[in-house]
């Protein structure tokens, strides 16, 4: 029997790549002569990286680049099995966890550093670099990304303009004539879940301004500037991006790799089903289990085990997905493919224990869930052995605990 684990992470507890080794450990105490293949997923947020990295027998890289505030930090990034992809989380270089709360200005923080990153990739070697968008601490429209790789944004006195959102509104042209040679002919796909335009109330300013330290102020000086960015890349480049689902992202980057870079917007999950080959793993499988920290009414909409239950519904193989907790909406996910859901929790619990405790809930909820499976397939699962039994209570005037007694060796070969 093949059976394919492929979890997200469930976050503040295990990453994905641990999701996926404590869920094959409970499949094979039920059936230890199943296959049991881990790909470990992601929907191009925290924790891609790891995810395509061990899925597909690549390694981890790091780069000397500039954070937010220009100073020089270390970045991680992935180059994948192929040795030709790069995945990149641009949080690693232009995130808000790398600042303090009274750091938080996107009137001056910058993508810089995600366009050193990608800089880097391109000198290693890589012909594709996807791209995750999430958790950013700008709003430059992505101009800080095209500056490092080699285009200007002059003012209208042709000096050439550096800094972070404030730069926005005073462009007056955009000069790629010295954009790096490099990144010539190297496929850019953009890890994007969100639909959000470029500018107006539903923009990268309104709507994600504020949580990255914007004043009200701020906000609206934001979209003015993003807006003369907008203008600027249809005048100047023949991009007409404002409206584009996506184009907000990140502050603009979305906008931004896709006008500077020619660069393509896809749902996260899909790239990374599509990296690690995914569908090609799903043949011949039995049974799928997915799981992440809490599924809900938003798990059914591009979240990673949304999209292994989508493909594990249009190949016909059921899908189960163990969650850490079960929210509002959660049923919505049936439609999408999921066969059943479990909690991993196995009674009352605080949050903080189960957290700590996530490894083996999983791994105990993997296992009763595949002797589920199992019974229902009409397969017997694997006996639990001694070890794993309630010792008998004391006996009348025996004085000492007994276990029960072992079957011998190979008693629980099938």
């Amino acid at each position: 029997m093949k059976v394919v684990v492929a979890p997200d992470s469930f976050k503040g507890s295990l990453s994905a790549v641990a999701a996926a080794r404590a869920m094959a450990r409970g499949v094979r105490a039920a059936a230890p002569r199943a296959e049991v293949v881990e790909v470990p997923v992601a929907d191009g947020g925290e924790g891609t990286v790891d995810a395509l990295v061990a899925a597909t027998g690549g390694k981890h890289v790091e780069a000397r680049v500039r954070d937010p505030l220009g100073r020089p930090i270390r970045a991680k990034y992935g180059i994948l099995g192929d040795g030709k992809t790069a995945i990149i989380e641009m949080a690693a270089a232009s995130g808000l966890p790398l600042l303090r709360p009274r750091e938080r200005n996107p009137m001056v923080t910058s993508t810089y550093g995600t366009g050193e990153m990608i800089l880097d990739a391109v000198k290693r070697g890589a012909r594709e670099v996807i791209i995750g968008i999430g958790g950013s601490a700008t709003v430059d429209g992505g101009t800080g990304m095209a500056r490092a790789l080699g285009i200007k944004f002059l003012d209208a006195d042709g000096g050439a303009l550096e800094g972070g959102g404030e730069i926005l509104r005073r462009i007056r042209r955009i000069d790629v004539a010295a954009r790096t040679a490099l990144i010539r002919g190297v496929r850019i796909v953009v890890a994007c879940d969100v639909t959000n335009p470029l500018t107006g109330p539903r923009g990268a300013a309104f709507v994600y301004g504020p949580q990255k330290g914007a004043t009200p102020e701020m906000v609206a000086a934001l979209d003015r500037g993003l807006r003369n960015l907008a203008r600027r890349m249809r005048e100047d480049l023949g991009r007409d991006v404002e409206l584009a689902e996506g184009a907000g992202a990140a502050g603009g980057l979305g906008a931004g790799l896709v006008a500077f870079l020619g660069a393509t917007l896809r749902r996260g999950v899909d790239i990374v089903l599509g990296a690690v080959g995914f569908e090609k793993k799903l043949r011949g499988a039995r049974v799928v289990f997915t799981g992440e920290g809490r599924a809900d009414i938003q798990s059914a909409y591009g979240k990673a085990v949304s999209g292994v239950a989508r493909m594990a519904k249009s190949h016909r193989v059921p899908c189960i997905l163990l969650a850490g907790g079960i929210g509002e909406g959660a049923a919505r996910l049936h439609h999408e493919g999921v066969t059943a859901i479990f909690s991993i929790a196995d009674g009352p619990a605080a949050e903080g224990k189960m957290m700590s405790g996530a490894a083996a809930l999983l791994r105990r909820a993997a296992e009763q869930a595949t002797r589920t499976f199992l019974a229902g397939a009409g397969r017997p699962a694997r006996r639990a052995s001694g070890r794993d039994l309630v010792s008998r209570r004391r006996r009348k005037g025996g004085g000492r605990t007994r276990s029960l007694p072992s079957r011998g060796r190979g008693a629980d070969k099938r």
